[in-house]
């Protein structure tokens, strides 16, 4: 078992996703970068697929029943592992190293992200608040063994599947160790950009806007809003002026579908979107990983794709 010691602001169990499930309804969710995921479980020899943390922004403390390998990946944050010192032995010498701190019964020693981290049973890992970005994926060797829901573990915060965000006190079972742990010393994030560029494909509902708003679009620049979650990340700029008045009949959307709504403001839909909309999609963002990272305030500019 993980006891749940501080939760922070958001930690999710999150996979791969539940792909293939929209015609009933059902977004993909999963981690909002999933290579890093894949990697942080690569890292403690676990399967690609296997389910672990996405902290936000604020870290979490967490106590290992058993003895694990975890791995860190994503934000930069600082980590910490914490354990209680070996009783003394019969001969009243102490069991092993004692630390700097030991008078007060508990070893703490700094951990690193992006690489494999052995903890003994009983360790209490800290995991500080983001540096730069947003996110960081923890994986632990055996992965969380919540119930899967059609097919995945992870935590959908718009439709609810999934197992809730953790809270304080929670306790998440462990599987089965199936693996090694890679041997690496170090893998290398990479550095979280002061402002995105992302590729915009035409949507299908572009002669809704007249041609000053796709111009606009690809000619100014937005800023990620506070208000943005793991369902989208909401933009602040120039306003999107409409051609056709009116709402559409709800209509199918996928990952990346930049929607509009009355306010002319866009959203770009991420890993928790709604399948179905009525307000127009004037475009789709190719790839929405970088915005895992983005922090309120952040610059986002569009292009379109490279011929």
């Amino acid at each position: 078992m993980i006891e749940v010691l501080r939760a922070g602001a958001l930690t999710t169990v999150q996979d791969q996703g539940r792909p293939g499930w929209a015609h009933l309804g059902v977004p993909r969710s999963g981690a909002l970068d999933p290579a890093a995921l894949r990697l942080a479980n690569r890292l403690v020899g676990n399967p690609e697929h296997a389910a672990g943390l996405e902290i936000t922004l604020t870290g979490c403390v967490l106590r290992f029943g058993r003895a694990v390998t975890v791995a860190l990946t994503g934000a930069a944050v600082d980590v910490l592992v914490e354990r209680r010192l070996a009783e003394a032995s019969p001969g009243g010498r102490p069991a092993g190293r004692r630390p700097p701190d030991a008078s007060s019964g508990v070893e703490r020693r700094p951990g690193d992200t992006g690489r494999p981290l052995s903890l003994p049973a009983g360790a209490t890992l800290h995991i500080g608040p983001a540096h730069t970005g947003v996110r960081s994926w923890l994986a632990v060797s055996g992965g969380i063994a919540v119930a899967p829901v059609l097919g995945s573990r992870a935590t959908d915060t718009l439709s609810g599947l999934g197992p809730p965000p953790l809270r304080d006190g929670d306790r998440l079972p462990l599987g089965v160790t199936t693996g090694p742990p890679a041997p690496v010393d170090l893998t290398v994030a990479p550095a979280v950009p002061a402002g995105l560029r992302l590729t915009l494909r035409p949507g299908p509902r572009q002669d809704w806007f007249t041609p000053a708003a796709l111009d606009l679009l690809l000619r100014t620049a937005y800023a990620i809003s506070p208000a943005s979650n793991r369902v989208g990340a909401r933009l602040v700029g120039a306003a999107l002026p409409r051609a056709v008045a009116g709402e559409l009949p709800s209509e199918g959307l996928v990952l990346g579908a930049v929607q509009v709504p009355p306010d002319g403001q866009p959203l770009i839909f991420l890993a928790d979107h709604p399948t179905t909309g009525g307000y127009p999609v004037i475009g789709v963002v190719e790839d929405v990983t970088p915005l895992a990272q983005a922090r309120p305030a952040t610059t986002v500019t569009f292009h379109g794709p490279q011929r």
